[in-house]
């Protein structure tokens, strides 16, 4: 489960989420701030799609890159 809805602190399944998120729906899953975000979502590797100033990120690719992060921590 991951937090849906930061205003009510609900949570939800990533099947909930839409197909691309934004960098603040990445700071909210990960409990993180969105500078912290930010500069997660510019390293090398990491999953985005730039579009114009705008930068969307693929669900199904942010979770996998998210689980390749915690197999390589390990």
């Amino acid at each position: 489960l991951h937090l849906c809805d930061r205003r009510q602190r609900q949570m939800c399944k990533e099947t909930d989420l839409p197909l691309c998120l934004k960098v603040s729906d990445i700071a909210a899953v990960m409990s993180i701030s969105p500078v912290t975000a930010y500069n997660l979502v510019k390293t090398e590797g990491f999953p985005r799609i730039k579009l114009g100033r705008r930068i969307v990120i693929p669900k199904d690719a942010f979770f996998n890159w998210l689980h390749n992060q915690t197999q390589t921590t390990l």
